[in-house]
Formats: structure tokens, sequence, C-alpha cells
């Protein structure tokens, strides 16, 4: 690692950085420069003035995004702050443009007021088709998702949503090759920040009316202090919330006893907490996602020689890759393109059933496509457009009828 990390300040340095600005138009000419600026560009923002829906014709706003953090919660580093958190966002926009041809800015802002976070982001959205927040610490990431589901594009917390997405995906693939139900799963999650919850609320279809979405029967999650459960008295709002669709039954004690007789462990949290032990208490042929990076949860070799089925981690050196890069390019490129004003649930659960079903024979050592898969963004733009536009003409026809009613009334 010593060498990778040396290696990659070296290339860092000599890039001064990974992404640029690219002219699509050579300004070779004064009739050139009349078009592109004054006194042609006029125009386009006469007919921007006029109709609103121009700019996704007329301006870069169609095909790009907003990376947006402030450094609270990178990757494995924790609390780095904006500024050093560049390198992680810049990557981010590297991914969206070779996987989905998404242009993409890093956004790094200076707060962690979350109204402060908000309203820069309300005030940036014009020029954007979507925005991706990035690395922004829970509880904050929940109200700042949710707080600007009205801005008219798409927000969308990466950390969140794009892990569940991509835990969906493999857990389904890994039912197949188990002869598993997902509907008679027990799962322990360990982890509740925003990855945990998002992960716990997709397995447990929370608040979502989808024919996609399957319950699994049981599901408790941990944090640092052990299970949640309603006898706590530390928990915050959205570890409170939990408790309406997890641990029924209550269930006390750390992972080491919480995690006895479960069918799978997803790990969202810090490396080495599991022991063969642990795994050798487990249902048989249980399943292991232990995704906390650089150090799993549990090494893949000590799980498998413990008796484990199946083993996916975050790490690429190791097979199933649980990598959010198989779940973000597609879902923007597939909103952008049917220019939908958010990512819905009902888009969510296609872009992870597109994911796993991309995979015909899905085995061990692979229920999850590679993340260097560079044909599995357009199956899941495709996949998550077609919900968009079903979606549309849902709301389309549900107005008409209502219009309807009023008219009759």
């Amino acid at each position: 690692m010593e060498e990778v990390y040396k290696k990659s300040v070296e290339l860092h340095e000599e890039m001064q950085g990974k992404i640029e600005m690219v002219n699509k138009i050579a300004v070779d000419s004064k009739e050139k420069l009349s078009l592109v600026y004054s006194p042609g560009v006029a125009q386009p923002c006469l007919e921007i003035e006029k109709n609103p829906e121009r700019a996704y014709d007329l301006t870069i706003k169609g095909n790009t995004i907003a990376v947006v953090t402030n450094g609270t919660a990178v990757l494995g580093l924790g609390d780095i702050g904006p500024l050093a958190s560049l390198p992680v966002m810049e990557g981010k926009a590297m991914l969206f443009k070779k996987f989905a041809g998404i242009n993409a800015v890093p956004i790094c802002i200076d707060s962690k007021n979350t109204r402060h976070i908000i309203e820069t982001i309300r005030r940036i959205s014009p020029a954007f088709g979507g925005i991706n927040l990035e690395d922004i610490a829970a509880p904050e990431s929940f109200e700042i998702e949710e707080k600007l589901q009205d801005i008219g594009i798409p927000v969308f917390h990466d950390d969140q949503h794009g892990t569940a997405i991509v835990t969906l995906a493999a857990l389904i693939n890994a039912c197949k090759v188990t002869n598993k139900k997902l509907t008679e799963l027990k799962v322990v999650i360990n982890g509740a920040g925003a990855a945990g919850i998002a992960i716990a609320k997709l397995l447990r279809c929370f608040h979502i009316d989808s024919p996609l979405c399957q319950s699994v029967k049981t599901l408790i999650v941990c944090d640092s202090q052990g299970a949640i459960h309603r006898f706590r008295n530390d928990l915050n709002k959205a570890k409170t919330e939990l408790l309406k669709y997890s641990n029924f039954n209550d269930v006390e004690g750390d992972i080491h006893e919480v995690i006895k007789g479960a069918d799978v462990f997803i790990g969202v949290s810090k490396g080495n907490i599991l022991t063969k032990e642990d795994i050798q208490h487990m249902a048989e042929n249980p399943i292991i996602f232990a995704m906390a990076n650089p150090t799993p949860e549990i090494m893949p070799k000590d799980a498998y020689e413990a008796g484990a089925a199946i083993v996916g981690t975050g790490r690429s050196d190791f097979p199933n890759q649980i990598n959010n890069v198989l779940a973000f390019p597609g879902i923007f490129k597939g909103a952008l393109k049917a220019r939908a004003s958010t990512i819905s649930t009902e888009m969510k659960l296609a872009a992870a059933y597109a994911i796993a079903n991309s995979l015909e024979n899905p085995t061990a050592e692979m229920v999850i496509p590679s993340a260097l898969d560079s044909s599995l963004a357009q199956v899941v733009a495709d996949a998550v457009e077609k919900a968009a536009h079903s979606e549309k003409e849902l709301e389309r026809q549900i107005a008409e009828a209502e219009a309807q009613f009023d008219e009759d009334q």
C-alpha cells in the first residue's frame, strides 16, 4: 500500500489534478467568436429565458452534474475537510466521464452548517442537470438530500443510495447462488451511518410500494454500541427511525452476539471486527459483504475458511467488489436522459435489478459485475430512464383524472 500511495501522489503532482475543461468548438475565426460569444450568444440566452427547458438543448446543463461535498466523511479518511477531499471529487468526476460520458464538476463547500450547504446547492443548481452528494457525514447528509428534492433536478447522495443499490444487486445474485430466498433472510448490518441506513431501508422496503421490492424477513442494525433497539437512550433521529422497520424483538448485544444465526452480514463500518468464530455461528452457507475500506470487517480468506459461501468486499483486489461505480454513472445518465426532477425509489430498484440481471450465470466468485465493465452504465441508464418515463406517464394520467374530477364537480 505504501508503494501505491507514493505512486498516486507522484501521478497527481505530475498531472496537477485529473480533469480539465475542453472546448467543443474551435474559436479560430471572427465568425466563430461572434457565434459562441457576443453578439450571437444573446439569442440562445433569450430562447432559454422564454423556455427554461431549452437550457437542456442549448447548454451543458443536460449532461453535466455537480459532485458536492464538505469533506466530512471521506471514505476511509473521515473528516478531512473540503480542500483535502478535492482529489476524491476529481476522481468521482473522472468516473462519470469514463463510464457514462457525463461532465462532472467538483464543488467543495467550506461549511458544516446544513443550512449553508443546502442554500449553496440551491443557488448553483441552475447550471447543472443533477447533484451528486458525496462524502457528507450522517445524519446531516439525510437532511441535506431531503430538503433539496424540490429544486427541479435530481439530488442523489451516492454514499447512501449507490451503496444500497449495489448491495441489493449483489444480494439478489448471492441468493441465486446459495438457493436462499430474499424474503426469508435474516440480515445483520454493522454500521448505522448513511450507507448502513440506506441499505436497511432498501432491504426492508421501508416506505416503498413497488412490485420490484422484496423485503428481507429480519433485519438488525448495529452501531459501535451494539444492536440498535428501543431501550437505548442514545439514539439520534435517523437511528430511532430504524426501529420502525428493524429489530422488532429488541435484540440486544454487540455484533458478536447479534450475528448468531444470521444468513447475511453486511459491514459498512471498520476493519477486523469479525472473527472466524463469528462466521461459524451464522446460518448455513452465510453471505458476507465486508465493505469497510481499506481493511474489511473480516478478510475473505478467513471468512471462507470459517464456512462462508460468498464473500464480497469494497476492494478491487478481491472477487465481488461491491463498488458504487456500478450504479451512479448509469443512474445519472438515465435520469438526465429522461430529464427527471428526482431519482425515485422505483428508479433505484430498476438500477439494482439491471445490475443483478446483467450477470446471466452468477457464481460465488462473481455475484456482481466487474467495476470496470464499461457496458454496464448503459444497461443501468436504460432501466432508469424507462422507470422515470413510466412514473411520468402515471403522474400525467393521475393529473388528467384529477382535472376531470374537478370539472365534473
